[in-house]
């Protein structure tokens, strides 16, 4: 290959350090150890391919913007909602993305700089899909910190199932809240309600 690919080699130790930058807003809900924007991120593209596909859009399209939809991270932190309020002249991710991307082949520039302005316009139904997917990892997210007894975590489970706009979203965050978080395991194990069957 002759193009020089130093640029996307910093970006992805650049990208690593998603994995140490923890979901702030789970500390106003007295997580102490909330889980990494990789870690969002990661269960965020797999439902993304869920509501994708169950709503007719293209699946690893909306995957994709859900991998990338908060890498400009690695250089803003996460900050929360209630941090926003306070943030004067908040960064554009689009811009972050184009800084992220600069020197790398434009091939690829190119596509990630598209991909980022399309999560940010809302409007394909990969966008739209990949940003239910968002808040309903969220939401989730909040109902297995509740379950772990931080109770303040209803409020995000709330705000999140109030923000769902597509109609498998909102019937898998109906799903999700029927089930316990840990019935995946009794059903892995032949257990029923608890117990072996």
């Amino acid at each position: 290959m002759s193009e020089d690919l130093t640029a996307v080699a910093r970006f992805l130790y650049e990208a690593g350090t998603l994995k140490n930058t923890a979901r702030t807003g789970w500390w106003m809900a007295g997580v102490q150890h909330p889980e990494s924007v990789a870690e969002h991120s990661w269960r965020t593209a797999l439902i993304a391919t869920i509501i994708a596909k169950l709503e007719g859009a293209d699946p690893a399209r909306a995957a994709f913007l859900a991998v990338w939809h908060d890498s400009q991270e690695t250089r803003t932190g996460d900050v929360n909602h209630l941090g926003k309020k306070y943030t004067v002249g908040e960064a554009d991710p689009r811009d972050i993305t184009a800084d992220q991307v600069a020197g790398m082949p434009e091939l690829l520039a190119e596509a990630l700089r598209d991909l980022v302005a399309e999560y940010e316009a809302k409007d394909s139904p990969e966008a739209i899909c990949a940003r239910d997917a968002d808040k309903l990892e969220c939401m989730i997210q909040g109902i297995e910190y509740k379950a772990q007894g931080y109770q303040h975590a209803q409020r995000w489970i709330d705000n999140s199932h109030g923000r769902l706009t597509t109609k498998t979203a909102n019937a898998l965050a109906d799903a999700v809240l029927e089930t316990d978080s840990l019935d995946w395991l009794h059903t892995a194990l032949g257990e029923k309600h608890g117990r072996l069957t």
